[in-house]
C-alpha cells in the first residue's frame, strides 16, 4: 500500500520488510539508503523471494555489465521497449533514471511515446529499432538486422546486450502489468 495515496502497489500481497529473507531485506534496505525510498518493484516481486532474486540477478547481469553500451543507452532501450509494451511502472521508473543519467529532461518522454520522433542519433535509432523488433517481432530478427547494427559500430556483444535488455524488460513489463505495479510517486519528479 502506498502510504501517501493509500492505493495498492500490487494486486498480490506485499511482504513487510521484517517478513523478508535476510538477503532480500539487506538488498532492499541498501536500495532505500541509496535512493531515499524503496522502489515498489522490490516489494512487489518479493512476494516470491526466489523469483525476486533471479529477476534482480538477471537485471544486474544485463544492466551493470561492462561493455560498449552506455548507461544512458541501456536506459533508452528500457524506456522505449516499456513504452511499446505499455508498462506504466517501467516507463516512469526507468524514465526517471534516464533523465538523470542522460542529463536530459525530455528524452525519456519522447522515447516512451514515439522513439522514431525523439531527438536521437541515427546510431541510437538503429539500436532502438532493433530493440523494438526483439520486443515486438522477435521471430523476424534476421542477419540483415545485425548488418545494420554493425554499420553503426555495434559489435556482436553489443547486439546481444541490446537484444538481452529488450527481452528481459519484456518479462519485466509483463510482470509489472500482471501485478498492476504502481510506480513510486518519487520517480515522477526525478531528473526534471
Amino acid at each position: 500500500m502506498n502510504m501517501k495515496t493509500g492505493k495498492p502497489i500490487s494486486r498480490f500481497p506485499i511482504p513487510t520488510i521484517d517478513e523478508l529473507p535476510d538477503d532480500l531485506r539487506e538488498l532492499i534496505l541498501e536500495v532505500q539508503e541509496k535512493t531515499g525510498f524503496i522502489p515498489n518493484v522490490f516489494l512487489a516481486l518479493a512476494h516470491r523471494p526466489d523469483e525476486c532474486r533471479a529477476f534482480f540477478a538477471m537485471h544486474d547481469a544485463l544492466m551493470l555489465r561492462k561493455g560498449n553500451l552506455s548507461k544512458a543507452e541501456k536506459e533508452m532501450i528500457v524506456v522505449t521497449v516499456s513504452g511499446g509494451n505499455e508498462c506504466h511502472y517501467c516507463v516512469v521508473a526507468h524514465g526517471a533514471i534516464l533523465r538523470i543519467v542522460a542529463k536530459n529532461s525530455l528524452l525519456a518522454d519522447q522515447l516512451a511515446i514515439n522513439y522514431r520522433k525523439a531527438d536521437i542519433t541515427s546510431r541510437q535509432r538503429a539500436m532502438l529499432d532493433f530493440a523494438v523488433k526483439v520486443s515486438q517481432e522477435s521471430a523476424k530478427v534476421c542477419d540483415e538486422d545485425f548488418d545494420v547494427l554493425r554499420s553503426h559500430g555495434f559489435d556482436d556483444e553489443d547486439i546481444w546486450d541490446i537484444g538481452g535488455i529488450s527481452a528481459f524488460f519484456c518479462l519485466s513489463n509483463r510482470m509489472a502489468n500482471l501485478t498492476s505495479m504502481r510506480p513510486n510517486d518519487e520517480f515522477y519528479g526525478m531528473g526534471r
